[in-house]
């Protein structure tokens, strides 16, 4: 089954082809640049530029697919969670590819994707623990089977993603946070003792705004000359604080749920400290543990066309009255809404 992905949950404008035989074939992504002036995502810039960039992604993702429109099979489209009026301009050019063409359509689940992302370049096999981090989503996630999910933690404020953001942006070093932390700690040393947020004993949750207040007040007392000369260690530091509770909490899940395998995904899986340990950690207690190459950590749509093959190859089809569902909940049951 030959199938076209669209993914426009947030900022990035994403296409790609997948086929069950030959693997990805295409994976086209076209990232927001509007943006960065304001340091975070204004959702009507995002609408704008899916509306300007969505046609051309997808011409792109055929052409180096080697494959036209008439040569598909199904149509996937990320219809939730993300912001409502990005992800209405990727269904919307969904649906109508699906009615012209006279193909299926299947709306599928933003965390789904991520899930399936790690299954891009890996083999793996449920049962696993998937750690999902970015932007707008924290979670620990029981697959006993692909479709089958069990929510075991989330974030119960800020995402870590988020997080990353909003101390970027009190460094003054740009958007977005994420990498430009992780480049900036490099050559920095965690010596500051930022807290870590552990909640109630044996809880799989998360909370990362009382990490990021403490750089706040930690700024508040320096003169701007002296945060300057101690960029690198504050970066660290926060870093730091943020990875450590991740990787506890996901081999706390893994030892819970009794899996081999964890798999992480998400923008902030690509974090070079968040891998190094997880692996380093997770290794030395005897889990697998699997990140997908950092283009498929962040959004993109070949996690979505991979799903979406999946959902097809069952029979699954969605109505050409779905609709958007910016709060979408990931069911236990189909892993749909």
């Amino acid at each position: 089954m030959l199938v076209l992905g669209i993914e426009t949950s947030c900022d990035d404008t994403a296409a790609a082809v997948w086929d069950d035989e030959r693997g990805l074939l295409s994976n086209a992504i076209s990232s927001q640049e509007e943006h960065i002036p304001f340091g975070g995502v204004v959702p009507e810039l995002a609408s704008r530029a899916h509306l300007r960039m969505a046609l051309p992604m997808i011409e792109r993702s055929l052409d180096e697919a080697k494959c036209t429109m008439r040569d598909l099979e199904g149509i996937a489209v990320t219809y939730g969670p993300g912001l409502v009026g990005s992800l209405l301009i990727g269904l919307s050019v969904a649906k109508a590819l699906a009615f012209s063409l006279g193909i299926p359509l299947v709306g599928i689940h933003h965390i789904e994707g991520h899930i399936f992302a790690g299954r891009i370049e890996h083999a793996i096999e449920p049962p696993f623990i998937a750690l999902v981090v970015s932007g707008g989503h924290t979670e620990l996630i029981s697959v006993s089977r692909f479709g089958v999910y069990k929510q075991l933690g989330r974030t119960r404020d800020d995402a870590a993603g988020e997080a990353f953001d909003k101390v970027a942006k009190m460094l003054k070093i740009g958007y977005p946070g994420g990498p430009l932390i992780d480049k900036l700690s490099r050559t920095g040393k965690a010596t500051i003792d930022f807290p870590r947020a552990y909640l109630e004993q044996g809880s799989l949750d998360f909370s990362f705004s009382g990490v990021k207040s403490a750089v706040l007040r930690y700024l508040e007392k320096l003169s701007p000359e002296t945060v300057v000369a101690r960029l690198p260690d504050i970066a660290a530091s926060f870093q730091r604080a943020v990875v450590d509770v991740l990787v506890d909490k996901t081999l706390q899940a893994a030892r819970l749920v009794n899996v081999e395998t964890i798999v992480a995904a998400g923008g902030v899986a690509a974090n070079s400290e968040l891998r190094r340990t997880l692996c380093q950690r997770g290794e030395q207690e005897g889990f697998r543990v699997l990140f997908p190459s950092p283009i498929f950590c962040t959004d993109n749509a070949a996690m979505i066309a991979m799903a979406g093959a999946f959902r097809l190859a069952r029979g699954e089809r969605s109505d050409l009255d779905l609709n958007a569902e910016p709060r979408l909940k990931l069911s236990q049951e189909t892993g749909q809404g």
